[in-house]
């Protein structure tokens, strides 16, 4: 390629470029400018020729521009114009557009000159405003959206709160009817039991004591008193047959009910169960002794009626199980961290498979369906011993005897 067609190549790209260009000398007068540069601004091509380049600078850095122009003058490179900050040209009208400049040098036959390549970045500072706003209005969007799923999440947890409180609430109504209705089946099914075993039960004591009472009427002779104290002895036993069985079911009752409770004071323990036995004696069957043991402190802290109820219960059994001229052994040591009773028996015994339900409501040996009594009386000795915070140990066996061990950890008083 010719010089003369290299010239005109770039009198070509300087016409034609879409980039405004300009020339000036180091004083800042304007040698070339091209079309796209004087229509940017608003000029004829003519009228920028010869003009100081200052008219294209904004007014209010007109004061800085020489300097700025002189400093590239003396440091000549190219680079681009103010880096880093927003600069603006002035159009003819005095209009303001925001413009990207870039520098280079020429020298020229010892001439210096400078060569300014600018671009018009109005629509894009429009289109960066544009984004910049619609990114501050998203910004606000997802703020207001945050703020909202925030509260929504703070009702979400207070109404979830509310909603669990609701739900125990519920469930806890739910398990007290449970336990009401249960309970109200319990109570139903013991006085349904209460009527079906008092009909039996009531009725063997009520004949005897009729039967008795009609027979002693007729004893008036002195010959006769023997008998009459017989029958006399039968109607009494009878009578406590009768007052055992009401006294079972009142205390089944009122323990169903929670109306019991364990109340601790300090009492004298052997002196308790020696009126015990000596009540119990009355009842003994012919020749039958109950042999009492004590070792320890005589005063304790327990239930005195709690205690009263279970040795009478067990000492009762003893006697009703076993045979005439048997010895009924209750023995008691009392040391420093518990108090053990005992109450053991020559009797029948109970079988091992009758040892699993033996304190049951209700339930009664195989071996003792022909012995009066309510199957009641060891299951309310349980719940007194739970009451009291102790624990039952059993031991038996069949035609030896039973042997009846409670221990009560002493309670700090």
């Amino acid at each position: 390629m010719s010089d003369f067609e290299k010239i005109e190549l770039l009198d070509a790209l300087f016409k034609h470029a879409t980039e405004g260009i300009i020339i000036s000398d180091a004083s800042g007068v304007i040698h070339l400018i091209n079309p796209s540069c004087a229509k940017m601004f608003g000029y004829e091509l003519n009228e920028l020729i010869g003009q100081n380049i200052d008219i294209m600078v904004p007014d209010h850095i007109h004061h800085r521009h020489a300097s700025h122009r002189n400093q590239f003058i003396e440091s000549p490179h190219a680079r681009p114009m103010g880096l880093g900050l927003d600069l603006y040209a002035k159009r003819k009208d005095g209009s303001l557009f925001p413009i990207e400049i870039s520098l280079s040098p020429l020298l020229k036959e010892g001439e210096k000159f400078v060569i300014a390549f600018l671009i018009d970045i109005s629509v894009r500072k429009q289109i960066e405003a544009s984004v910049h706003e619609k990114q501050k209005e998203l910004e606000k969007v997802a703020a207001a959206l945050i703020r909202t799923n925030e509260e929504l999440e703070k009702k979400v947890s207070d109404r979830t709160k509310v909603l669990q409180e609701a739900i125990r609430e519920l469930e806890r109504s739910r398990t007290e009817l449970s336990q009401a209705l249960e309970k109200e089946k319990d109570l139903n099914d013991l006085k349904s039991r209460f009527i079906s075993m008092a009909s039996h039960e009531f009725r063997t004591p009520l004949t005897t004591i009729l039967s008795s009472a009609s027979l002693i009427s007729e004893y008036n002779k002195p010959e006769q008193e023997e008998k009459k104290t017989k029958h006399i002895h039968r109607i009494k036993s009878a009578v406590n047959n009768l007052n055992d069985i009401l006294s079972d079911f009142l205390s089944i009752s009122k323990l169903e009910e929670g109306k019991i409770h364990a109340d601790f004071i300090k009492f004298n323990l052997k002196d308790l169960i020696e009126e015990i036995n000596s009540d119990m004696l009355l009842n003994a069957k012919q020749n039958q002794k109950i042999v009492f043991t004590y070792t320890g402190a005589e005063v304790v802290y327990l239930d005195p009626k709690l205690i009263k109820n279970i040795l009478i219960n067990l000492i009762s059994n003893a006697i009703k199980f076993s045979t005439e001229n048997k010895n009924i052994y209750v023995s008691c040591i009392v040391n420093e961290s518990q108090s053990v009773l005992e109450v053991k028996d020559e009797g029948m015994g109970i079988s091992e498979d009758d040892q699993k339900h033996l304190f049951e409501r209700f339930y009664r040996g195989k071996n003792a369906f022909n012995i009066q009594g309510t199957g009641l009386g060891l299951h309310i000795v349980g719940n007194y011993i739970d009451l009291m915070k102790g624990h039952l140990h059993l031991r038996s066996k069949l035609n030896e005897g039973t042997s009846i061990q409670i221990t009560f950890p002493n309670q700090p008083h």
